[in-house]
């Protein structure tokens, strides 16, 4: 049996009914078919997450930094890439 794969915005959808307490935990779970520890989880990560939203100078996240760098990297190689190709002739 294969893992379920939810979408971001729907584990925000379920955190936030959750986070609004008008029905448990265990009602969610039986209203999406997830499991009740899978919800409170996903609330957990959700609230120290938040945290950082307000936080000065936090503009730009890991990822970005990531891509950023991954991008420099690919652009590094395509140089070399065609200065090679112009060396042996192709």
């Amino acid at each position: 049996m294969s893992r379920k794969k939810h979408s971001s915005g729907l584990k925000t959808k379920i955190v936030l009914e959750a986070l609004q307490e008008r029905i448990s935990i265990q009602e969610l779970g039986k209203k999406y078919d997830i499991h009740p520890n899978q919800i409170s989880t996903w609330k957990t990560q959700f609230l120290k997450g938040a945290i950082g939203i307000f936080e000065k100078g936090v503009k730009v996240d890991d990822d970005s930094k990531e891509k950023e760098g991954l991008f420099k990297k690919i652009g590094q190689l395509q140089i070399e890439n065609d200065f090679l190709k112009k060396v042996l002739g192709r």
